[in-house]
C-alpha cells in the first residue's frame, strides 16, 4: 500500500492545532486559577419568580459591595462630577425628579430615567430596550456625551490610579485586573440586589397587613377591564392598568413595549429606533409601577407630572394612532371613571410604595 506520511503528519498536526483552540480558555495568574469569591445569598421574596443570573457574573459579596462603589463613583464621568446613581436617586425610588436628566456640560436628554427597581427580573432595559442585559445597560450612560461623557480607557486608568480599587477588584474578581468588562459586571450585579418587596401590598400577600376600603376598592379597579360594555366589549367600568402592569411575577410591568396612546405622530420613535420595524413606532417599555408615588414625573417624556394627570390621560382613552395599543379606549369614551374611582385607584398604587427600599442603607453611597 502506497503511504503518504507527509499528509498523515499534517493532518494530525491540524487536528492537534484544532482540539487546542477548542480548549476553555484558563487565567494565567496562578492566584485567579484557584480564587472563589464568597457567593451572595440572594433572598428571593415570596410569590417572586427565580432570577436568571447570568452564569458569567455570579453573584458574589465581594461584586456587589465593588458594584455599589462604582455605582456611586464620580470618576465614572468625565469632569468627576456624576455618577449613575446622580440621575437615580433613593428618595425618588432611584429615579430622577427631572423631567430630564442633566448631564455634564448642562446638556439635557430627550427621555426620563428610568426608576432602578427589581431589574434582575428585567429582559431589555432603556424606554426603547436597546440594551439585551443589565451588563450592556451599564455601558452607554457613561460614554454618552450628553449624559457621563467619558471615555472608557479614561476611567479605567482613572479607577486603577485610586488605591481603593485595585484591592477591591481582587477581592471581587481573583487579580488588581481592571477593566470594562468587570466593571461592568459589579456594576450590574450591584444593580441586581435591588429588590423592592417590602410594600403594603407585598405585605398583604403574605397576610401580615390589609388594605382599606379605598385601597381594596382600587386594586378591584387595577384587575377589571376597563370601558361602559354597552360600548366596548367585556367592558366593566374598571381601569384596565393590568393588562400591561399585571403582578403575576410581581413586577407590575409586562416588560414588553407599548403605545400607550400618548401622540398621533413621533417625534421620538421608541422601540422602532432599535428595531427599524414602523409596527414599532410609539412603543415604550411599561415601566414598574413599585414605588410610582416617589417616581414622578411619568412616561418616557415626563409629561405628566402626578398620577392624577396620569389616570386622567388613561380616562380619556389616549388618542389614535397606526400602533397604538388595542387596551387603549379612545374609539369608545374612554374608561368612564368616576371621581371616587380615580381616588381609590391613586390609593392602591401608594400600597406600592416600600420606603424601606429607598431608605436600605445597603444601597446608599458609601463615598460619603
Amino acid at each position: 500500500m502506497k503511504r503518504f506520511p507527509h499528509i498523515m503528519f499534517f493532518s494530525v498536526s491540524v487536528l492537534i492545532v484544532f482540539l487546542a483552540s477548542c480548549r476553555p480558555d484558563t487565567p494565567d495568574d496562578p492566584e485567579e486559577q484557584t480564587f472563589q469569591a464568597t457567593p451572595y445569598e440572594l433572598i428571593i421574596p415570596p410569590f417572586f419568580p427565580p432570577m436568571d443570573i447570568p452564569a458569567d457574573n455570579p453573584l458574589t459579596e465581594e461584586g456587589v459591595e465593588l458594584g455599589r462603589y462604582l455605582f456611586w463613583e464620580k470618576k465614572l464621568s468625565g469632569n468627576n462630577q456624576m455618577s449613575c446613581g446622580t440621575c437615580h436617586l433613593p428618595e425618588h425610588a432611584f429615579s430622577d425628579p427631572m423631567t430630564f436628566s442633566m448631564g455634564i456640560h448642562g446638556d439635557l436628554g430627550t427621555r426620563q430615567s428610568m426608576a432602578i427597581i427589581n431589574l434582575g427580573w428585567g429582559q431589555r432595559f432603556f424606554w426603547d430596550g436597546r440594551a439585551t442585559s443589565l451588563e450592556e445597560q451599564v455601558i452607554e450612560p457613561i460614554e454618552n456625551p450628553i449624559e457621563m461623557d467619558e471615555d472608557w480607557d479614561h476611567a479605567l486608568e482613572e479607577l486603577r490610579n485610586d488605591p481603593l480599587y485595585p484591592p477591591m477588584f481582587k477581592a471581587a474578581f481573583g487579580t488588581e485586573t481592571i477593566n470594562r468588562d468587570r466593571t461592568t459586571k459589579a456594576i450590574a450585579s450591584f444593580m441586581r440586589t435591588m429588590i423592592s418587596a417590602n410594600s403594603k401590598f407585598d405585605r398583604q400577600r403574605i397576610g401580615q397587613d390589609t388594605f382599606t376600603p379605598l385601597e381594596e376598592a382600587g386594586f378591584n379597579l387595577f384587575l377589571t377591564e376597563g370601558g361602559d360594555p354597552s360600548l366596548t366589549p367585556g367592558g366593566q367600568f374598571g381601569a384596565d392598568c393590568f393588562h400591561c402592569h399585571g403582578f403575576g411575577d410581581m413586577q407590575f410591568t409586562d416588560n414588553l413595549f407599548n403605545n400607550n396612546g400618548l401622540d398621533s405622530e413621533f417625534d421620538d420613535p421608541g422601540l422602532m429606533g432599535v428595531t427599524g420595524n414602523p409596527l414599532d413606532a410609539g412603543k415604550f417599555k411599561t415601566p414598574t409601577l413599585r414605588n410610582v408615588e416617589y417616581s414622578a414625573p411619568y412616561m418616557h417624556d415626563g409629561r405628566f407630572a402626578t398620577l392624577e394627570e396620569v389616570i386622567e390621560h388613561y380616562n380619556s382613552g389616549g388618542v389614535p394612532s397606526e400602533t397604538v395599543s388595542p387596551f387603549m379606549k379612545y374609539q369608545t369614551g374612554g374608561l368612564m371613571l368616576e371621581e371616587d374611582d380615580k381616588l381609590a385607584l391613586i390609593a392602591f398604587m401608594k400600597c406600592l410604595t416600600d420606603i424601606s427600599f429607598m431608605q436600605n442603607a445597603a444601597f446608599s453611597d458609601p463615598h460619603e
